[in-house]
This record gives C-alpha cells, sequence and structure tokens, in this order.
C-alpha cells in the first residue's frame, strides 16, 4: 500500500454530549457527514465562499449535524446545549480517542507532504517490527505545547513538551527504558475499522412518547434527560434480549409545559417571601395539579399536551415517510399527573359532562318530590324549553360539522398506555368510577381507543395508586403482578403468571374446612387485616431486630405510615354494611387458592378475572430503607432496566404476534 489522502471511510466524526469523552458516530452516520464535509469544501472551492449543504440526519434520526458550524442539534426537541462534532484523522493508540482537529490537521498535512506516495510495511511486518528503541525519528513536527517524531512512515509518536514530561523522558532514558515509550503515545492514522454504509441503525417500527408529570417548570430539561436514560435503557436491552430483531422501539420526551403562559405571574406575586425557596419549588411542581383541577387552566393543560403528542407524530411521519405504510405502533408512558392528563386526552372526558350528569340527577330528584300545580306547570315548561334547546344546538352543530370535519383529537391510534407511579386511579375513583362486574379494561378504558393499558408502581411510590380493584373490587386482594428482574434467566411470561392472594399464609391453611367460614371476624365487628402491608416481606438480615422493634413501634408506625403500608382495615369497614358475613365467607373460604375457572374447593362459583392484568409491581431492593425509598422511588422508573425490559417486552410481543399472524394469512 502506498501512502494516500484519507478515504471517507477512513475518517471518523466524533461527537461530545455533556463535556464527556468524544463518542464515535456509526458508519453510517460517519460516512454521510464526511461525505457533506468534502461536498462543503468542493462546493465552497468552486464559488470561492462557505456554500450551504443540507443537514445530515444522524443517530436514527434524532439530531441533525450542520457540518459549516460542526455542530448537531435534536429534531424533536429543544436543546440549548449545542452538540459539539468532530472530524477524526489521527488517533491515540488503545483509546481510539481522536486528536485534537487542529492538530490533527497539521500532522495529516506534514504527513502527506513528506511521505505521499511511499510505499508501507506489510501489515503481518508490522506487528512484529522492532520497537523503537534506539530508532532515530526520520521526521518531526512542532506543535504548540507537543511535538510528533515519525520513527517510520507508520510509527508516529506523539511527546508532549511540557517540563515534568522532559524530566521524566530523561530519567527513564538514563535508566534504560526506550525513549518512545517513555512518554510518547502511538499514533494511528485512520480509525481502527472502516465506516461503511451497512452499519446502519434497525429500522422504528414503533415510537414511545414519553409524557411527563408535574415540577418540568422546575427543571424544563428534566424530561428530556429522563427520556434520554430510559432510551439508553432500552438500548441495552434491546442489544442483550433482542438483538436478533431487525427494528427497533424509538423514545420520543414530550414537553408540555414550557410553551403554556397559564395565570402569567399572579402566583408568583402573591407568594410571601419567607422560606422563598421551599414556595417556589412547590409553586413549580405541585401547583399543576391546582391548574389542572381549575376550570380555568384545565384546558390549556390538556390542549398543550395534546398538540405536542400531534406535533411530534407529524414531524416524525414526515421524515419517516415508510412508518405509517409499514404499520409502525404507537405507545405512551405517561409519568405521575400526566398519566391523568394523557387518559383525559385519549377518552375526551370533561368536567363538564360531570356537571351535566349531576343536573340531569337533580332533575330527576326534584320530578319524584312534591310540589304545587304552580311549580308543576313551570318545571315542564322549563322542561320543554330546555328540549326545544337542544335541538337547535344539535342542528346548528350537524351544520357546522358538515362544512368542517372535525380532526381526531389524536393522530394516531395508541396501541399502549403505560402509567408510571401514576395517581390517575384516584382521580376517577373521585370522578365516581366504581368496580364493576365484567373484567374488561372496557370500564376506564375502551380498546377501541387504547389496546392495552399497563399501570407501572414501585412499592414505596407514595403518588401511585391502584387501577385493579375499579374494575373488579376483589382485586384489592390479589396481588399486583411483580415485574421480573432485568437479569433473571427463562422469566415465567407474564400472561402465565397466576394470581396470587395479599393474605397472610396463616389464614390459608384453616381455608378448606367450610366451618371455618362461620368462625371468620365479620367486618362489621372487627376489621380483619386482610391485605398485607405492600413490601412486608423483610430480609433475613437483622430479622430478629427489626421484629423487635416492630412490636414497640408498631402503633405509631401505623399511623403514620398507613399511607404507604396501605391497610385495607378501613376500606372494608366502610363497605361492612353491603359486604356483610356473605362476602366475609367467600373471602375465607378462596383464601390461598387463586381465582382459577376450576375451582378446587368446589364449594365456590368461579370468580370473575380480568381479560388482562393491568397493575404491575417492580421488586423492592433487599437492603433498601423503605421510608427513604418513599421519598425516591416517584422519579426512580427512568433508569431502571426491570422497566425497560418490561415496556420493550409487550411491544415486541405484540409485533411478533402481528408477523405471525400476518405470515398465516398469506399461507
Amino acid at each position: 500500500e502506498v501512502v494516500r489522502e484519507l478515504g471517507a471511510e477512513e475518517v471518523r466524526w466524533f461527537y461530545r454530549e455533556d463535556r464527556k469523552t468524544w463518542k464515535p458516530f456509526i458508519g453510517y452516520d460517519s460516512l454521510r457527514i464526511e461525505l457533506a464535509f468534502r461536498a462543503l469544501g468542493s462546493a465552497g472551492a468552486a464559488a470561492g465562499e462557505p456554500a450551504a449543504v443540507e443537514p445530515v440526519c444522524v443517530r436514527s434520526g434524532l439530531y441533525e449535524v450542520d457540518v459549516a458550524s460542526a455542530e448537531s442539534y435534536p429534531v424533536y426537541w429543544n436543546q440549548t446545549e449545542k452538540i459539539p462534532v468532530m472530524r477524526g484523522q489521527w488517533f491515540i493508540d488503545g483509546t481510539w480517542q481522536p486528536l485534537e482537529e487542529e492538530e490533527s490537521n497539521l500532522i495529516e498535512q506534514e504527513h502527506l507532504n513528506r511521505f505521499k506516495g511511499q510505499q508501507l510495511q506489510e501489515s503481518f511486518d508490522m506487528e512484529i517490527s522492532k520497537p523503537v528503541d534506539g530508532k532515530e525519528a526520520i521526521h518531526s513536527l512542532k506543535l504548540s505545547r507537543n511535538h510528533v517524531d515519525w520513527h517510520s512512515v507508520d510509527e508516529v509518536y506523539l511527546y508532549s513538551d511540557a517540563t515534568t514530561s522532559k524530566i521524566a523522558r530523561t530519567v527513564t532514558q538514563k535508566l534504560g527504558f526506550s525513549k518512545a515509550s517513555s512518554s510518547g503515545t502511538r499514533l494511528h492514522r485512520g480509525y481502527v475499522e472502516e465506516a461503511t454504509l451497512e452499519d446502519k441503525p434497525p429500522q422504528t417500527s414503533h415510537i414511545v412518547f414519553v409524557v411527563h408529570g408535574i415540577g418540568q417548570k422546575m427543571d424544563q430539561g428534566r424530561i428530556i434527560k429522563n427520556t434520554a436514560m430510559m432510551r439508553d435503557t432500552a438500548r441495552k436491552v434491546e442489544e442483550k434480549y433482542f438483538s436478533n430483531l431487525a427494528t427497533h422501539v424509538e423514545f420520543l420526551p414530550v414537553e408540555w409545559r414550557s410553551k403554556l403562559t397559564l395565570d402569567g405571574d399572579t402566583v408568583d406575586s402573591i407568594t410571601p417571601d419567607k422560606v422563598r425557596g421551599l414556595r417556589d419549588m412547590l409553586n413549580s411542581s405541585a401547583m399543576d395539579i391546582m391548574y389542572y383541577t381549575s376550570p380555568l387552566y384545565r384546558d390549556e393543560l390538556v390542549k398543550g399536551l395534546q398538540q405536542e403528542l400531534n406535533r411530534l407524530y407529524s414531524l416524525f411521519c414526515s421524515r419517516n415517510p415508510e412508518f405509517e405504510e409499514k404499520g409502525g405502533k404507537v405507545s405512551i408512558v405517561s409519568h405521575s399527573l400526566g398519566c391523568v392528563i394523557t387518559y383525559d386526552i385519549m377518552t375526551g372526558w370533561n368536567p363538564v359532562r360531570l356537571y351535566e350528569q349531576l343536573l340531569q340527577k337533580e332533575e330527576e330528584e326534584l320530578e319524584e318530590s312534591w310540589m304545587s300545580y304552580e311549580e308543576r306547570r313551570l318545571l315542564e315548561e322549563l322542561y320543554i324549553t330546555k328540549q326545544r334547546l337542544k335541538e337547535i344546538e344539535e342542528r346548528l352543530h350537524e351544520l357546522k360539522a358538515s362544512t368542517i370535519s372535525k380532526p381526531p383529537v389524536l393522530k394516531f391510534k395508541v396501541e399502549n398506555f403505560f402509567c408510571m407511579g401514576s395517581p390517575l386511579a384516584v382521580f376517577l375513583a373521585l370522578r365516581g368510577i366504581r368496580p364493576g362486574s365484567s373484567g374488561s379494561q372496557d370500564h376506564i378504558l375502551p380498546r377501541t381507543i387504547c389496546n392495552r393499558l399497563l399501570n407501572i408502581f414501585h412499592p414505596t411510590d407514595p403518588v401511585a395508586y391502584r387501577l385493579e380493584p375499579l374494575i373488579l373490587k376483589h382485586y384489592s386482594n390479589i396481588s399486583p403482578v411483580q415485574i421480573h428482574w432485568y437479569n433473571t434467566a427463562n422469566p415465567l411470561p407474564y400472561e402465565h403468571m397466576k394470581p396470587s392472594f395479599l393474605n397472610p399464609s396463616k389464614e390459608a391453611t384453616s381455608a378448606p374446612e367450610p366451618d371455618s367460614s362461620s368462625a371468620a371476624p365479620s367486618p362489621t365487628t372487627s376489621p380483619v387485616l386482610v391485605r398485607r402491608h405492600y413490601g412486608e416481606s423483610i430480609t433475613n438480615i437483622g430479622k430478629a431486630s427489626i421484629l423487635g422493634a416492630a412490636s414497640i413501634g408498631k402503633g405509631l408506625g401505623g399511623m403514620l405510615f398507613s399511607r404507604f403500608g396501605r391497610s385495607s382495615a378501613t376500606p372494608q369497614t366502610m363497605e361492612g354494611g353491603k359486604d356483610g358475613p356473605e362476602g366475609d365467607d367467600k373471602k375465607a373460604t378462596t383464601v390461598g387458592t387463586p381465582p382459577l375457572p376450576h375451582s378446587s374447593s368446589g364449594i365456590l362459583e368461579p370468580t370473575v378475572e380480568l381479560e388482562h392484568r393491568i397493575d404491575f409491581e417492580l421488586r423492592e431492593g433487599l437492603v433498601e430503607s423503605r421510608y427513604w425509598s418513599a421519598v425516591t422511588s416517584h422519579t426512580a422508573y427512568w433508569s431502571s432496566l426491570d422497566i425497560a425490559l418490561f415496556l420493550l417486552t409487550f411491544m415486541y410481543k405484540q409485533d411478533q404476534e402481528e408477523t405471525d399472524k400476518s405470515n398465516l394469512d398469506t399461507l
């Protein structure tokens, strides 16, 4: 081989985020950036002035590179910090980190001037080439703080000219070490692997919109960092478990808060000055919940999120036209209050509807009550007028609808809706949703709107609530599905996991005896703690001491942490009147035997089961303090490998099922 100018495939481009080390672009990206760079150079030389070159789309289409300014920026979200990019030609041995561009250019220029057209050593000779001890430099180049010595065409070393390194060099040379190895760094021309267009990111078959909850005003870029964490963890999981698939899942942050004006600065102006830091923190976090429950600003929050979701989807499709053609899917991962807003957008729920229902109820109650002839006549008149008004409004609405077709609320169908640390269940309960008799998700979120609803929470997250007992009441006694550890070997698929009861195991022994049910205390007389406290499994480490301390702190702890423990005594006592001893009989008899279609005891009718499980609980760490994790757990979802694997398992499983189905259809 002869020394010639570096080919586009030998050059490697790098980017640097958060002032960390330089990271190489994949071959496909690097090659395209280099071609754009060369086009810019040749166009500039021809025109005599810098020519405009199209920005290059990189990193699975999430970023673009502006070659002229040597900067990269995100496509789907705003970021104040630009990401510098760099052209690597000369690299440090071992780490393959690029030399700074200015030095690199000077060395490259000098190398070509001196050695262009010269023969390179054969590669196998290079491996066993003599060490550079005693070899004199055949060429040298002085840089600002370093100098470079060429011992042969392909043996190039960089030396630092700082005083300390000079002393070190003379000492080591006197001790008999070689000059090169003492403080020189071996350099390589061209990157360790050639860039090819085949080194390409897989096609995106599924996009996930990541929606934040409260607190974004306090830390605006937080959702972007959180989504980046989730994306990186998902990439690791994809490499380990789904590397055989030719497609991948892309995560996009949905930042809906910063564009809203809401009340301007009115709330700030009425905030007292003492403990201002704490007050500002509450204003920029918890205040979002108050805005959402305010009829004045609720719509602004809903519209903010809705428009951002639609904007991102349209932008993604315009840049990836084959996504919709190939039946690409969309899922949403929402956190905290974001779950409630996303749910309301999908279902179109509005407090006005609740108010109308209330008015209707009042009217019905009025009709039933006794009233004078005059009152009844006026009421009838009012009723007729209202009916007439309703008809006119409907006709007007139809006319408008025929001229302008109302666009759908969201431009896409939601495949999966994952809630993380979600208070949605509380909002639904306060809106009057009560458990039904069918085990269908349609009771709270119709399948026509969203194929699958999944509620993920950490057992000590104080903001998270369960959804299943809102569909079927007896699920308050069935534990949520435990999410598998990331490194579990051959985990049981989630759909095959049998429901397990929350009751203490000692009750299970007496369960099959029919008489024992009558002895069970009725909820009206004494509240039995049927549901265990979440995460009550303590490790054997210091078990005795914990139990000893527990007996003292039981009374106090029960009062203080009843929210985290979620003791079920209260709901049962409240429902006691309706449930009566019969309900308790059923519970006592079914203890320890999951409600399977064929009951082993043969006494009970099989209980209704959910079509799909909805509540999924992260496993607690063995050594973490439960009350400390109550503080940290609400924000601990983003970097969890267990959650990343959980999300991808559901998304890839559906994709797999669909391809299998289409293959069957073609057969």
